[in-house]
């Protein structure tokens, strides 16, 4: 069986969807809560950091798929990391 040369970007777009969409929920939760206490930053820096990453490779071999779901990831993933860094601060100055 041969595949469509577009095969490859379809399946790559599709995960990129469902990775990238896995955060939706969590940055809605931490913003509905106005409160992240059980948000690892560590755990999101270095996964910013990451993707970062990803998303220079996704431009070094002209992938599409890569780029986008990248860009949305870091988008997704920094804003969780301020929404993090702006809730705990108010918890500290609440608690003072």
């Amino acid at each position: 069986m041969m595949l469509s040369p577009w095969a490859p970007t379809l399946i790559g777009s599709v995960a990129a969807v469902f990775t990238t969409g896995a955060f939706v929920p969590q940055v809605l939760r931490v913003w509905r809560l106005k409160s992240a206490g059980e948000i690892s930053l560590t755990t999101f820096l270095v996964f910013a950091l990451g993707t970062s990453v990803w998303l220079v490779y996704g431009f070094l071999i002209d992938s599409v798929p890569v780029i986008l779901a990248n860009a949305v990831t870091l988008v997704l993933a920094l804003s969780i990391v301020v929404l993090k860094l702006n809730y705990d601060r108010a918890e500290r100055r609440a608690a003072a």
